[in-house]
């Protein structure tokens, strides 16, 4: 088999699996849950995706590089920009997602939610939501 990291398939799909967090290895060694990608009729490469956990810290980490500085050093307008996002990418619904998230930015649990709430709130008519 030719090697398959210089194949053009691979170059092309190797910033995507990056930015998931995921890894590429020799179809030979995938598990079950690995993705088998296969060029032209033969097996090319396979794709082991992150655990949900990992992938918040990558995402994280991903941001903090787009933003040059730790998330804790961004100001508040920024932090919710980024909880936003977070949302929006399934971060808070993956165990322990706003603890991890309040310690990236340097906030409480509490403030993760008040974030949480404003968008929904705005998103609602620009009311403030009730609890309870």
């Amino acid at each position: 088999m030719t090697e398959p990291r210089d194949h053009p398939f691979v170059a092309a799909v190797k910033p995507l699996v990056d930015a998931m967090g995921g890894e590429l290895m020799d179809p030979a060694l995938a598990q079950p849950d690995d993705v088998v990608l296969t060029w032209e009729g033969q097996d090319l490469l396979a794709v082991r995706l992150p655990q949900l956990s990992d992938s918040l810290d990558h995402i994280l980490a991903a941001l903090e590089r787009r933003h040059g500085v730790p998330l804790s050093q961004l100001d508040r307008k920024s932090k919710q920009d980024v909880v936003r996002i977070l949302e929006a990418r399934g971060a808070f619904s993956v165990r322990h997602g706003v603890e991890t998230v309040a310690g990236a930015l340097g906030v409480s649990r509490f403030t993760v939610y008040n974030y949480l709430n404003r968008d929904a709130g705005s998103a609602k008519g620009g009311g403030k939501t009730s609890q309870g």
